[in-house]
């Protein structure tokens, strides 16, 4: 399986100049055989859209790019970030997962950094769910940028069969290190390689690059194999289509080694949850 990751810098505001953009890389990735491409957080819109959010906004099965993306994708696959209007007025932060000529998921983001810098919970509603769903490539399991760092999201996903966990990020790059990459990256490189591992899965992060409102983003989109090795990585802060070829025959091979899935007791932590909830005092 060929997956390329498309660290781009989108323009803030601009989803026809960012349309353009998706469909030239997809064109790309045509002509070099990809199965799969994944594109950052937001991809179509930018990200620090604020009040521009209503503007941008789409509703899926009705917008006129979002039927043309659905056909671009009857020959390859690929995952763009989006603003969806899901009911009237209620806006999400949201990935679709476009594959054989339709949307296969929609992924709302849960968890919404309303903190600092960053103010999503001000403009976009809150996601509900983490689904693992079908795919031609196994199970997938898809996050938004903050999603990712919760532990306890990555677990449902390991729960609920996803072979391949999909992270797509706008996440900003602040500190410096002696090998010149960015401090905050070294989080995001952490959770890849522990989830990873432990789920015995591939994990695929792709983030953005680029400058808005007084950001800059970070890049350093990377793969992880089940063994929880890295296998592919982009640079930090500038635009990159990379791309790797992945074999998906290791996930049973490393369920076989470590059968964390085997032993996994869903039942247990969910009773273990209802005590704590239970008991919990303000």
């Amino acid at each position: 399986m060929k997956i390329g990751i498309a660290q781009i810098s989108p323009c803030l505001g601009d989803v026809t100049k960012n349309f353009q953009q998706h469909m030239e890389i997809l064109e790309k990735a045509r002509k070099e055989n990809l199965d799969l491409v994944i594109f950052p957080e937001l991809s179509l819109t930018g990200y620090t859209l604020k009040d521009l959010v209503q503007d941008v906004a789409v509703i899926p099965h009705e917008d006129s790019l979002f039927h043309e993306l659905k056909t671009a994708s009857r020959d390859i696959s690929f995952v763009l970030g989006f603003v969806e209007e899901k009911d009237k007025g209620l806006f999400f932060n949201s990935s679709a997962f476009f594959s054989e000529g339709n949307i296969l998921h929609i992924h709302r983001k849960v968890f919404l950094p309303t903190y600092g810098m960053f103010e999503e919970g001000k403009f976009f509603a809150v996601g509900k769910n983490f689904t693992a769903f079908p795919t031609p490539f196994g199970k997938v399991g898809m996050m938004i940028c903050y999603d990712f760092l919760q532990y306890a999201a990555n677990y449902l996903l390991f729960t609920g069969g996803a072979e391949i966990i999909i992270a797509i990020s706008a996440a900003p790059g602040r500190g410096m290190t002696q090998d010149m990459s960015f401090a905050t990256s070294h989080m995001w490189e952490l959770m890849g390689e522990t989830i990873s591992r432990f789920s015995t899965c591939f994990v695929i992060y792709s983030n953005r690059v680029g400058f808005e409102d007084g950001k800059a983003f970070a890049g350093g989109s990377f793969i992880y194999n089940p063994a929880g090795e890295l296998v592919a990585k982009a640079a930090y802060a500038e635009e990159e289509f990379l791309k790797q070829q992945i074999n998906l025959e290791e996930i049973r091979i490393m369920n076989k080694e470590r059968p964390y899935r085997r032993d996994n007791k869903p039942e247990l932590i969910l009773a273990a949850l209802q005590r704590i909830i239970n008991q919990y005092e303000d």
